[in-house]
């Protein structure tokens, strides 16, 4: 089983170095990553295009590797072929004809054909021969050039024969790490989550960095959309997850400021406090969800009062986005059902908020804030790897279980619908008495279960898994577990190098 792998078309008009540059990141990342799927999968390839060869074994592998080709940066398109030695033209005829037969019969169709190499024949020779050949067999069948409902693609390459069987759509972009790191200021929200994700997919290594205001609760929630963004756009590459603790920065703006200036005021300090940390990583630039008159604090006149605190390249990919087309994109992405369930906080900071702050009467408001509790915040942040998010919550590592049949114990199944309609348990977890509650409605159906059942969490990776897991025991669920060889595997897998442009071919 092969997929060719055809590259953003912004990566084929770079100069020759940074092409090459390009295509070693990606090479390397979707060799990283396919080992974690299977360890015979092979990657290969260079100039125009990569190949990746999957072993015929259970069809969980195919659609794992579809799903990595589809969420990987950098990527235009990628197609399902049979590569076969070039044979003469009545050979490709035949052999495009025993893959569409079936499929053609009562349909309009094409053949289109790309051709590079010299051959006694051209791409619109091939193109006529197929398609007298696919009338013969297929009477049923009829060409229309302008509107098919099927297109026989073929492509042939010197000496050899590719017959397109499937074609998926990529993310384009560029390979995750080709370009700088960023640190986005994330909230769990469509916007920010979208914001970062765009980011990703530019590739920019995105970093998060979440201003805790609705204490643990409120953490879990942007962690978990922060760990999914990365486990499903970004896993190539080790990322860090910030958290600044800005429950007392939110009571000094109460007690001592103005309402309607309160909520300009807050994202000088969010931009403040996120400057430093950046500082202190190494990071040239922060990203926000921001978009023009989205809400108050997002006129052009508070933006500009807002930028005035930081010297970072500040980064604005929603910046005249509509706010319908964000939530669409949230959709594609996977991070609207959580996005929904994420309390907004720093709506409730300002009443009556202007839209036109004064940077005067700013200042003299500031100079009211006590910026030693701002500095507290930034002295206690916590930076963690991404996949270590779940040590924070101060309970014991859970039990990691690679058997459950000898157990008496409730399994949660907290995967995204998206991946568990895709995806069947593993065979050590059928039979168990199921719970399907994604992860990101756990938190708020723990009142529903009881702390005194044991329980084993699942999710495709373990990392997500690991993260409720601890939760569940902080909120005092003492006989959680975790299913398990996936996660172990995971933890090595983690340890693994980023992606980096000196690999060599």
């Amino acid at each position: 089983m092969l997929f060719v792998v055809r590259f953003s078309p912004e990566i084929i008009i770079k100069s020759r170095d940074v092409r090459h540059r390009n295509i070693r990141v990606l090479r390397r990342s979707l060799r990283m990553q396919s080992a974690r799927i299977h360890p015979e999968i092979a990657v290969r390839g260079d100039w125009d295009s990569l190949e990746v060869a999957v072993p015929d074994s259970e069809a969980s592998v195919q659609e794992q590797v579809i799903q990595l080709l589809e969420r990987t940066p950098g990527i235009a398109l990628f197609l399902l072929v049979r590569k076969l030695p070039l044979p003469d033209l009545d050979g490709v005829a035949e052999h495009t004809l025993t893959h569409y037969a079936t499929l053609l019969p009562g349909r309009r169709f094409a053949v289109r054909c790309k051709r590079t190499g010299s051959h006694p024949w051209n791409s619109l020779d091939v193109e006529r021969h197929v398609g007298r050949h696919l009338l013969q067999h297929c009477p049923t069948a009829r060409v229309d050039l302008d509107a098919p409902e099927i297109v026989v693609k073929v492509e042939i390459h010197h000496d050899e024969l590719f017959v397109v069987e499937r074609s998926f759509k990529g993310l384009g972009g560029y390979p995750l790490g080709t370009q700088d790191d960023v640190l986005s200021l994330i909230s769990g929200g469509f916007d920010s989550s979208v914001a970062s994700f765009l980011t990703m997919r530019r590739g920019l290594v995105t970093h998060f960095c979440c201003f805790r205001l609705g204490g643990r609760d409120h953490e879990l929630a942007v962690k978990d959309v922060a760990l999914y963004l990365w486990m499903r756009y970004g896993a190539s590459h080790r990322v860090k997850f910030v958290t600044v603790p800005f429950e007392a920065v939110v009571d000094e703006l109460a007690a001592r400021l103005e309402p309607g200036l309160r909520g300009v005021i807050l994202k000088r300090m969010m931009l403040r406090a996120a400057t430093r940390v950046a500082d202190q990583l190494r990071i040239p630039a922060l990203v926000t969800g921001e978009c023009v008159a989205q809400v108050a604090s997002q006129t052009l006149a508070n933006l500009a009062v807002i930028d005035q605190v930081t010297d970072k390249v500040l980064l604005r990919p929603l910046i005249v986005t509509d706010k319908q087309d964000i939530i669409d994109i949230a959709r594609r992405i996977g991070t609207e059902e959580f996005s929904r369930h994420v309390p907004e906080f720093c709506g409730a900071v300002s009443q009556k908020p202007t839209t036109r702050a004064c940077p005067q009467r700013i200042a003299e408001q500031e100079a009211l804030f006590d910026f030693s509790i701002l500095d507290a915040a930034v002295q206690d942040a916590q930076i963690q790897m991404i996949d270590r998010v779940m040590e924070s919550f101060g309970a014991p590592a859970p039990q990691v279980r690679s058997e459950c049949a000898a157990i008496q114990a409730t399994l949660i199944d907290i995967r995204h619908p998206q991946e568990r309609d895709t995806q069947a348990l593993p065979e050590p977890l059928r039979g168990l008495p199921l719970l399907r509650i994604p992860f990101y409605e756990l938190p708020t159906r723990l009142a529903t279960l009881s702390p005194a059942e044991h329980y084993v969490l699942y999710c495709a990776k373990g990392v997500m898994s690991r993260l409720h897991a601890a939760h569940m025991q902080a909120a005092g669920f003492t006989r959680v577990s975790v299913f398990g060889a996936q996660a172990q595997a995971d933890d090595e897998a983690s340890a693994t190098p980023a992606a980096s442009a000196s690999e060599g071919p």
